[in-house]
């Protein structure tokens, strides 16, 4: 597959965004062909199921039993997780730091 073809459905940053707040807002209300056709902005659905696939890869969506589209990513519980020393996760400076800091 050449470059042009795939470039043509990789998702814009504004668009994750985009599907992201989305899908915060209306969690579990919207199946995944029901969600493209009620997002603010328009998109090819192949670009739409790119960054549902990549929204599932990075843990921030899940579709429950009925096949509606639920956002599940929590910051929160990570850092909970990232802070508790019986875990031996040693990534602290997550925690606290800013992003510029992380790398």
């Amino acid at each position: 597959m050449s470059a042009a073809s795939t470039s043509a459905h990789s998702p814009t940053l504004d668009t994750i965004r985009m599907i992201e707040e989305y899908v915060q807002e209306h969690s579990g209300e919207f199946r995944r062909r029901a969600l493209w056709s009620s997002l603010p902005r328009k998109m090819m659905y192949q670009t739409f199921k790119t960054a549902i696939e990549y929204l599932t890869e990075s843990n921030k969506i899940a579709l429950d039993a009925n096949g509606k589209v639920c956002w599940i990513f929590d910051p929160d519980l990570a850092r909970h997780y990232l802070a508790r020393e019986d875990l031996g996760i040693h990534s602290k400076k997550w925690i606290s730091s800013s992003p510029q800091d992380r790398f």
